[in-house]
């Protein structure tokens, strides 16, 4: 065990790779943006906007400017955040909506702006830009539209300035191609990210399976060899054993068989893949699908966190053979109750349990010829730097904890003193 120390410990220290490009980071840099040029373009408006606040009526003319520099600060700090993004931008969007449809109703004397735009058009493209952050393409889409058209009719009323169709067409015009602009960026920009992601998780997985049918076909010409060499060599001498000291040559031939299965199974491929731990418990919980009875799912914890690929063989195998030794041996009752819980481990790893209310047994009677709990469970965890845990009570039933990597320091309880004994 001290020897596969190291090795889990790199296991449990590795961290995934890092995308350069990605649907997340994407939009980290978009949301950055769009704040950082809200702000300018905010910060150049407060002057118009100190000039135009004496010509609406309160409580309008404090309410508005509250909420749309307030909205644009709030954009900024999410965005440096990474939290609630959508939300402030969406708030921003619809506040500046709201306050251009209602505009003409505040506004005092109609004739003392028709010299000046309203300062809510100077902000115009932050709106359609922090809606094409915040909402669906096609909802970007009418907003963009919207939003600057709603200006025009405004800057044709006296309130808005009184200007003729073609002056305030040709300025909804601008707004929506500076808008569109940027809602075609950040679009291609996020179907470019999705399209990367898409493209490595499809590699990973491509990859992971590559490497479980390497280790799968290795795993198979060993066994094969032996099989040919030593077991049906030892079969062909036992069959032919009729003298005390052919059988006793027979017994020698079998325990080397034994051995050489043995190594064959502790044999580790020389390979540094890992696998996440959301992928093999979605990989375990799986298997439960193709069983003839029902286990109830658990998972906690498995956010983060990677595992050798053979560890992971290792912990998907002992965890179908507890669950299949479960519904040959812990009884066919409809009362019995089985379950699969599985969750991370502090400091990095993996533990699966395995349970029912079932006949439960004496570990310490196991007999050694039952392979399916020592061979397939307990040394194949084993093997793979792990260890195995069992709880069982005659009539009560069993818990058998499979945990990867092998503690540091190990309480001395029943179930692992009995697992311990069943390994020598």
């Amino acid at each position: 065990m001290p020897a596969s120390a190291p090795a889990a410990v790199t296991a449990s220290q590795a961290k995934p790779p890092r995308n350069p490009i990605s649907r997340r980071r994407i939009e980290t840099v978009a949301s950055r943006s769009v704040a950082i040029f809200g702000l300018v373009f905010g910060a150049q408006t407060v002057p118009t906007t100190i000039e135009q606040l004496s010509l609406s009526r309160l409580p309008w003319a404090l309410v508005i400017p509250i909420a749309i520099y307030g909205g644009l600060l709030l954009t900024t700090v999410a965005s440096i955040g990474k939290k609630y993004v959508r939300l402030t931008t969406n708030f921003f969007a619809f506040t500046w909506l709201a306050a251009m449809v209602t505009w003409p109703l505040t506004v005092i004397d109609p004739h003392q702006i028709a010299a000046e735009r309203p300062w809510l058009w100077f902000l115009c493209t932050v709106a359609t830009a922090a809606a094409a952050l915040s909402l669906s393409t096609w909802l970007a889409t009418a907003y963009l539209i919207v939003a600057p058209v709603a200006y025009g009719i405004v800057r044709t009323l006296p309130s808005g300035g009184g200007k003729d169709f073609g002056s305030a067409a040709l300025d909804t015009a601008y707004a929506i191609i500076l808008g569109g602009a940027i809602l075609i960026i950040i679009t291609l920009l996020r179907q470019a990210a999705a399209a990367v992601d898409n493209a490595q998780a499809a590699a990973l997985e491509r990859y992971s399976h590559a490497v479980r049918q390497h280790a799968t076909e290795v795993e198979r010409v060993q066994v094969d060899a032996i099989v040919h060499d030593s077991v049906l060599t030892t079969l062909l001498s036992a069959a032919q054993a009729f003298t005390p000291e052919s059988k006793d040559l027979a017994t020698r031939m079998a325990k080397n068989a034994m051995g050489h299965l043995k190594d064959a199974a502790s044999a580790i491929p020389d390979d540094d893949a890992t696998v996440r731990l959301t992928q093999l418990a979605h990989r375990i919980m799986g298997a439960t699908a193709t069983l003839s009875a029902p286990f109830e799912l658990r998972t906690k914890d498995l956010s983060h966190g990677v595992l050798p690929v053979q560890a992971a063989e290792a912990v998907y195998s002992a965890a179908v053979q507890a669950m299949v030794n479960s519904l040959q041996h812990a009884g066919q009752s409809a009362d019995i109750t089985r379950w699969l819980s599985i969750r991370g481990k502090p400091g990095g790893g993996i533990q699966v349990d395995i349970g029912d209310t079932g006949s439960g047994f004496a570990v310490g009677t196991v007999p050694t010829e039952r392979l399916g709990l020592r061979i397939s469970i307990i040394e194949r965890v084993a093997n793979a730097g792990g260890t195995v845990e069992i709880d069982s009570t005659v009539g009560e039933g069993t818990v058998i904890s499979i945990l990867w990597p092998f503690p540091d320091t190990v309480d001395d309880t029943a179930g692992v003193r009995e697992s311990v004994d069943l390994q020598s």
